[in-house]
């Protein structure tokens, strides 16, 4: 949930950090990595002689770095008020050549300097990213960009190892530390997310792991220009300005049939999807189904612990229902605790019995859940579900989808927490 910079979560006083109102396990693990970063560029900062040459790189890419957040700053500060999941934003370009050309103190300064800019610059000033997280972030960057320079310095094993030239090899080496970069910064964000006790099947979308990858290839481009002919670098920016803003362009694509809350499709697309099954339905004499499912006593969630939980407590049912339908079923938010599924070319077997593996799904949820005391542990739902039949139940949407919630009034009449079916 969003709040005013500076209050409350988002307070920079650590002692107001909503931190420590986390999971023991979380705050350990944030010390732990906060201090392995730490660590790590204080190590170097000794060990490390810095030359002209290196100051002059850094100094070129840091510049580079605030230059391209400066240009994109409304286009992520809208990226960022649209949807608060986790999503790239393209810092992997300078970290990634950072840590190709740099020093290792001045791969981990650069890399705090990035997000300590982008949080001063844009994430304050809009009040969803508190300044915890920003640090967690920036450290889990600095080890993601030491594990990228340790494969890195591999190339002349490599070399030895395998006998290959030293272009191929360095390019190997390249290739590797860009998938170690991606697999180091996945892994410890994941353990984040499961010790604050959320999914991690994955984190982030398919899609933004592509976009991740493409960062770190302009990432590895950047760091050929910096070592060959350091003043082409600036032609990374171009590329990288239009691949931010198509990704805006996506994510605003996405909000127009996505419900916000949830994740789910919105009943605007939901409808149309179902619109384009029942034609596909009645031009090939198929069948489908179309259930209602309405989350038992959801008043009484919300009464006894708080919007927040019951927000989550729906977050949770959206979650379910996506991972239990099919790639190719349809899963939407109708608006409360009332959702809807659509089960293409399926007989009247099949979709029941999805509906009561759903049901019972719903039964088994236990949600870590927040409220104004801290986090709450919240289970024993059930759900109340209508199943309506093309063309048994109806042979237009409207009669389809109030068969379907007539058997979910049916279903809550008859004691609720079970599956009804209704026939025209």
């Amino acid at each position: 949930m969003s709040r005013a910079a500076g209050t409350g979560a988002h307070s920079a006083h650590p002692r107001k950090w909503a931190l420590w109102r986390q999971p023991r396990a979380m705050v350990w693990y944030f010390l732990v990595i906060e201090t392995a970063a730490v660590g790590m560029v204080a190590f170097f900062a000794v060990r490390d002689e810095l030359t002209f040459y290196d100051w002059r790189q850094f100094t070129l890419i840091i510049s580079l770095a605030i230059l391209q957040a400066e240009v994109s700053r409304k286009i992520e500060k809208a990226r960022r008020l649209i949807t608060k999941a986790p999503h790239v934003n393209m810092t992997s370009v300078w970290v990634f050549a950072g840590a190709t050309v740099l020093p290792p103190v001045l791969a981990g300064v650069l890399s705090i300097l990035v997000y300590l800019h982008l949080w001063l610059r844009i994430w304050r000033k809009i009040g969803n990213r508190p300044i915890y997280r920003v640090a967690f972030s920036a450290a889990i960057v600095v080890l993601s960009a030491y594990a990228t320079m340790g494969v890195q310095q591999g190339d002349a094993l490599l070399q030895r190892v395998t006998g290959l030239n030293n272009a191929t090899a360095t390019a190997i080496a390249v290739v590797l530390a860009a998938f170690t970069y991606l697999l180091v910064n996945s892994t410890l964000v994941a353990v984040a997310t499961k010790l604050y006790g959320q999914p991690t099947r994955l984190v982030l979308s398919l899609a933004d792991y592509a976009l991740e990858i493409a960062t770190l290839c302009l990432g590895a481009l950047a760091a050929l220009a910096l070592v060959t002919t350091s003043y082409l670098v600036v032609l990374v920016l171009p590329p990288l300005l239009v691949l931010h803003r198509a990704v805006l362009v996506k994510q605003l694509e996405e909000l127009a049939v996505t419900d916000q809350k949830t994740g789910l499709l919105n009943a605007t697309a939901w409808h149309e999807g179902a619109k384009n099954e029942l034609s596909r339905a009645a031009r090939y004499s198929d069948t489908f189904g179309v259930l209602m499912v309405d989350l038992d006593h959801f008043k009484r969630v919300n009464d006894t612990y708080g919007h927040l939980a019951g927000d989550e407590v729906l977050k949770s049912i959206a979650r379910l229902l996506k991972d239990e339908i099919r790639d190719y079923d349809s899963a939407g938010r109708f608006g409360g605790e009332e959702f809807a599924v659509l089960i293409p070319s399926s007989s009247a077997d099949q979709v029941v019995a999805t509906a009561e593996r759903l049901r019972q799904r719903v039964t088994e949820l236990v949600i870590i859940a927040p409220t104004e005391n801290g986090e709450t542990v919240i289970s024993g739902l059930s759900a109340s579900i209508g199943v309506a039949i093309y063309p048994n139940s109806g042979t237009t949407l409207e009669q389809l989808m109030l068969t379907a919630d007539s058997a979910v009034y049916t279903a809550k009449s008859n004691g609720r927490n079970q599956v009804v079916t209704l026939s025209t």
